[in-house]
């Protein structure tokens, strides 16, 4: 279903249904009913016309074909576009449709899938055409507030108000293969537009999209999509408590209840000073993020990309199932330096959480966050201070836990105030011990003595009260 470009072959409305529903599972929402006057609102000469030969062709009566499927097992909204109906253009009537889809969602409890291929705006009608983005951009907002998840796959091409809208604006965001995705259609962009740019894979890139999702592959990720973000999951925690007597966490309005927080993977011996605290954290054989959620989930699934233009690949965020039938989001450090976008996305992703009502796990592992003049640039002090605000602000509970090296303030953003733990190969310093040396002028010898006065040795920071405890290793 890939050409040689790499583009994804151009599918129908009812052909892409078909490709990511479940067999005969798709049942078409009635049509509202809106009557135009001849040639349509701004009595455009041959308009009706142009409808009646896109009719034909395509054999729907409008660009969209909106209705109940089910993917993989789980109920959802379907909204495919027909870009054979002219170039799936939105009219009024289109609004019409999309209205009545975003409603009976949230009547029934449902989340949206906007399945997009559109060139933009219905010029035969005008501003009133134009319009209509604005009627689906409040339809999106109240079914966000609804806590209804709106999962988009672009197809070829996304352009125009139907990318700033169904496409940008949802919560999850996958594209097909070579899929022409911008804003500025292939007419209307300046001639010298680098047209690499204005691809699906340009948008991952730029932090725009989450995923380029091959055809074949299209239902299973949908699905799940679908059955991480739609799931109410159990009410205990997914295993034991490191800490008994103490639970892992609070709950809060949502009604979730804290992760509990992952046994640890490394070493289980505790550093008899703070100068090897540290070496235990900077080991290179030491367990990363990656094991870490492997271990804690049986399926995930991942976002990328902060909607402001970046992507960090030291920062892993997204969903995943535990044994014990839980959804969590994740947010998780990687050890090294954390860019801009690694916390504008890990943001993105606890706000997501507590909208859609599901429990955070972070784990932080940093030596502290990116410095260089780019990530300067870039806005850390900002991003740091929004991934800050979203903790703090967090509509449901999150749990953390130190996996390596806590670096400054790069490593406190990602952490739960009151619910932070810790493994015994890690530590958690106001700053790294050479450069609290450096700024008070000692000499290179007394790192080490100074990394003891800082007191960042997992019991340290028990007894500080900075964490609540240290995770027990797994193997014991």
């Amino acid at each position: 279903m890939t050409g040689r470009t790499g583009r994804t072959e151009r599918l129908t409305a009812r052909e892409v249904i078909a490709l990511v529903t479940d067999d005969d599972r798709f049942s078409e929402l009635p049509a509202p009913v809106r009557n135009f006057k001849p040639d349509g609102p701004l009595s455009w000469q041959g308009y009706d016309d142009s409808r009646a030969r896109a009719a034909t062709r395509t054999g729907e009566e409008e660009s969209v074909v909106c209705g109940r499927a089910v993917i993989g097992g789980t109920p959802a909204v379907l909204i495919a576009f027909e870009f054979g109906f002219l170039g799936g253009s939105l009219g009024e009537r289109t609004g019409d449709r999309l209205e009545a889809a975003y409603t009976y969602a949230r009547e029934h409890r449902l989340p949206v899938v906007p399945l997009v291929a559109t060139g933009g705006s219905r010029m035969q009608e005008g501003m009133l055409a134009l319009t209509q983005l604005q009627r689906v951009a409040r339809q999106s907002a109240l079914t966000r507030e609804a806590g209804l998840a709106q999962i988009a796959v672009l197809r070829d091409p996304t352009t125009g108000g139907g990318w700033a809208t169904l496409g940008a604006g949802a919560d999850v965001t996958l594209a097909l293969p070579g899929a022409q995705v911008g804003f500025a259609g292939s007419r209307v962009r300046p001639p010298d537009a680098d047209p690499a740019a204005y691809t699906a894979e340009a948008q991952v890139a730029a932090g725009a999209v989450d995923a380029v999702v091959r055809p074949e592959e299209l239902r299973e990720t949908l699905a799940l999509w679908l059955k991480l973000l739609t799931n109410p999951g159990p009410s205990s925690s997914p295993s034991s408590n490191p800490n008994p007597g103490s639970s892992p966490g609070r709950s809060t309005e949502s009604g979730a209840e804290a992760p509990t927080p992952p046994p640890a993977l490394g070493s289980a011996h505790l550093p008899t000073t703070g100068w090897e605290a540290v070496q235990h954290a900077r080991a290179p054989q030491r367990p990363r993020a990656a094991a870490y959620l492997e271990a804690y989930f049986t399926h995930r699934a991942a976002i990328s990309g902060d909607r402001c233009g970046g992507t960090d690949a030291s920062m892993l965020c997204g969903f995943g199932l535990t044994p014990g039938g839980r959804t969590i989001a994740y947010a998780a450090q990687c050890g090294t330096a954390t860019r801009p976008a690694g916390y504008r996305t890990a943001a993105r992703l606890i706000r997501l959480a507590g909208r859609l009502g599901f429990p955070v796990l972070t784990l932080v592992d940093t030596p502290g966050a990116a410095n260089d003049a780019d990530a300067e640039r870039q806005g850390a002090g900002s991003a740091i201070a929004d991934l800050f605000a979203a903790v703090a602000t967090a509509c449901t509970p999150v749990t953390t836990l130190v996996i390596g090296e806590g670096g400054s303030g790069g490593a406190l953003a990602l952490a739960a105030p009151g619910n932070t733990w810790a493994t015994p190969d890690s530590y958690f310093s106001v700053i790294a011990p050479e450069l609290a040396a450096a700024i008070l002028k000692r000499p290179t010898g007394e790192v080490r003595s100074t990394a003891d006065q800082l007191r960042i040795r997992p019991q340290d920071l028990v007894e500080l009260g900075v964490i609540r405890g240290i995770t027990e290793n797994r193997k014991e």
